[in-house]
C-alpha cells in the first residue's frame, strides 16, 4: 500500500526543465518567390516532342509514387528491393531495439520486487572457553529467505524527463526508418531512370557511328577513284575513332549501373536483376500533386526525425536538473531468519525492516551545473539543426519545381536540335557526294548530330529524374503506405521480470 501510495504521488509530483511543445509550421505560403506555376510548354514546344506537365496544388502525394511512372519493371522492382534490402531490415531492427529501450525505462517507474536467500553453515567464536564435550554447540545452520522492495518516488520528475527523452529517441528511430524507405525507394527509381538514359546515349551513339561508318566506306571509295583527297579520308577516320571512343565509357557506365540496381534490391552482382529500363518504357507522369507548404514540415521524415531530436534534447534538460535535487529512495525487506526450512515457519523467525534515505549533492566541483549547462546547450543546437533541416526540405521542393519548370522547354530544345541537326546531315551528305561542299563541313555537321543526340536523351532523363525527385522532396507520402512490415511480438516467459 505505501508504495503504491508513493508511486501515485510520485506520478502527480511536478516535471522540472522545458515542457516540450511541438514545432509549428513556419509562416510560408509558397515555396518559390512567384508562388507554383506550371511549366511553360508551348504549342510549339509540344509539336517538337515536349510533354507537358501541371501541379495540382493541395493534392496528396501517393504512398506509392512510382507506380505513376507507368512501368511494371520499375513497379516489380521496387517491390523486390523492399522486400530484400538489407537497409530497411537494419532500420527496422534498430526502431525494435529503441522501443525496447524505451520499455525497458519505464520499469524505473515502479517499485522493484526481488527474492533472495541465503543458507548458510556457521562456527560461533569462542571455542576454547567451552569444554570439548559441547564442542557441537558452536556449530549451526542459518537460512534467510526474504523479500527486498526499493523505490524511488520521482518528486521531481527526472525519472519520467529520462523516459520522455528515450521515447523521443524511439520516435526518431520511426523517422529514420521512414527516410530510409523513402531514400530506398527513390534511389531505385533514379537508378532506373539513369539507365534508361544510358541506353539512349548507346545507342544513339551507335546509330551515329553506324553513319560515319558507312561515310567513311563512301569516302574512301571516292578517294580510291580520285574524286576526294585522302585528306579527307583521314579525317573522316579520325571523326569516327572520336566517336567511338565515347561508347566503352557510357558501356562501363550502364554495367555499373546494372550494379547499382542489383545491390539496391539485395542482390551481389552476380545475381543481376532481370528488370531493364528505356525512356520509351517509363511514362512521364503528367499531373503532379504538390502538398501546401504547410504540411511539408509534417510530411518530411527528416524533419520529423528532427524535432523528435529537439525532443529528446529538452528532456534531457529536465533531467539534468531534477539531478542536482534531493534524490529519495525508500526500501524495506520481509522475511525470515532461522537454523532450519522447518523453523522458518515459526512466527518468532520472521524479520522485516523498512528505511528511507535521501541525498543531497552540496559540493560536487560544479559538476551538476555544468551538466545542465550542456544539455541546455545541446538543446539549442538541436533546435537550430532542425531549423536548418526545415530550410532545407523547402530548398528540395523548390529547386525540383524550378527543374521541372525548365526541363518541358529542354526537351523541346533538345528535340529540335536532334531534328534540325539531323536534317543538316542528310542535306550536306547529299552535297558532299555532289562535291558541292568539302568533307570539313560534313565532320562538323556530323559531330553537331552527335551532341544533339546526346542532349535529347540527357534532357529527357533529367525531366523523369526530375519528377521523382519532387516526390521525393514532398516527403514520398509514406502516410498513405500499406505494405509496412508490422513490428515482431516479443514472446516474454516472464513478462513480469
Amino acid at each position: 500500500m505505501l508504495a503504491a501510495a508513493l508511486a501515485a504521488s510520485a506520478a502527480s509530483a511536478c516535471m522540472v526543465g522545458p515542457d516540450f511543445q511541438g514545432a509549428t509550421p513556419p509562416p510560408v505560403s509558397a515555396y518559390t518567390r512567384e508562388g507554383l506555376r506550371n511549366p511553360p510548354v508551348t504549342a510549339e514546344d509540344r509539336r517538337n516532342g515536349a510533354l507537358g506537365q501541371s501541379f495540382a496544388q493541395g493534392r496528396d502525394v501517393p504512398g506509392e509514387w512510382w507506380r505513376l511512372f507507368r512501368s511494371r519493371a520499375l513497379d516489380s522492382l521496387v517491390e523486390e528491393a523492399l522486400a530484400r534490402n538489407p537497409t530497411l531490415d537494419a532500420a527496422q531492427a534498430t526502431l525494435r531495439a529503441a522501443r525496447a529501450t524505451t520499455e525497458a525505462q519505464r520499469g524505473a517507474l515502479f517499485p522493484q520486487v526481488g527474492f533472495g536467500a541465503q543458507s548458510s553453515y556457521n562456527k560461533a567464536p569462542g571455542g576454547d572457553l567451552q569444554s570439548p564435550l559441547n564442542d557441537n554447540s558452536l556449530l549451526y545452520s542459518l537460512v534467510t529467505p526474504q523479500v527486498t522492495v526499493s523505490f524511488a518516488p520521482d518528486v521531481f520528475g527526472g525519472t519520467r524527463r529520462a523516459l520522455e527523452s528515450q521515447a523521443a529517441q524511439e520516435e526518431g528511430q520511426r523517422w529514420q526508418l521512414e527516410a530510409a524507405y523513402l531514400t530506398l525507394t527513390a534511389n531505385v527509381v533514379a537508378a532506373a531512370i539513369q539507365e534508361a538514359s544510358l541506353r539512349a546515349q548507346i545507342a544513339a551513339t551507335e546509330k551515329v557511328i553506324q553513319a560515319q561508318t558507312d561515310l567513311l566506306n563512301l569516302i574512301t571509295k571516292q578517294s580510291n577513284a580520285g574524286q576526294v583527297a585522302g585528306a579527307d579520308v583521314v579525317q573522316q577516320t579520325a571523326l569516327l575513332a572520336q566517336s567511338q571512343q565515347l561508347l566503352p565509357p557510357l558501356q562501363r557506365a550502364l554495367a555499373q549501373q546494372r550494379n547499382l540496381l542489383t545491390a539496391l534490391a539485395g542482390r551481389f552482382p552476380s545475381e543481376e536483376v532481370s528488370q531493364t529500363f528505356t525512356l520509351a518504357s517509363l511514362h512521364l507522369p503528367r499531373t503532379l500533386p504538390v502538398s501546401l507548404p504547410s504540411r511539408l514540415v509534417e510530411q518530411r521524415p527528416d524533419v520529423k526525425a528532427a524535432e523528435a531530436a529537439v525532443h529528446a534534447a529538452s528532456a534531457q534538460v529536465g533531467v539534468a536538473v531534477a539531478n542536482r535535487l534531493p534524490q529519495f529512495t525508500i526500501s524495506g525487506a520481509i522475511g525470515a531468519s532461522a537454523t532450519n526450512f522447518a523453523a522458518l515457519l515459526n512466527p518468532a523467525a520472521s524479520l522485516w525492516t523498512i528505511a528511507g534515505a535521501v541525498a543531497q549533492p552540496l559540493f560536487d566541483g560544479g559538476t551538476l551545473f555544468r551538466r545542465q549547462q550542456a544539455a541546455e546547450e545541446t538543446l539549442v543546437a538541436a533546435q537550430a539543426q532542425y531549423r536548418a533541416t526545415v530550410i532545407g526540405a523547402y530548398q528540395n521542393v523548390a529547386d525540383a519545381l524550378r527543374a521541372l519548370q525548365s526541363d518541358g522547354r529542354a526537351v523541346a530544345a533538345a528535340n529540335a536540335a536532334v531534328s534540325a541537326s539531323r536534317q543538316s546531315v542528310e542535306l550536306v551528305r547529299k552535297q558532299f557526294g555532289l562535291g558541292a561542299v568539302s568533307s570539313a563541313s560534313l565532320l562538323i555537321t556530323q559531330s553537331a548530330y552527335l551532341q544533339a543526340v546526346v542532349t535529347q536523351a540527357q534532357a529527357q532523363a533529367n525531366q523523369y529524374a526530375d519528377t521523382a525527385a519532387l516526390f521525393q522532396a514532398l516527403g514520398g507520402g509514406w502516410w498513405n503506405r500499406r505494405d509496412v512490415k508490422p513490428a515482431r511480438d516479443p514472446k516474454d516467459p516472464a513478462p513480469f521480470l
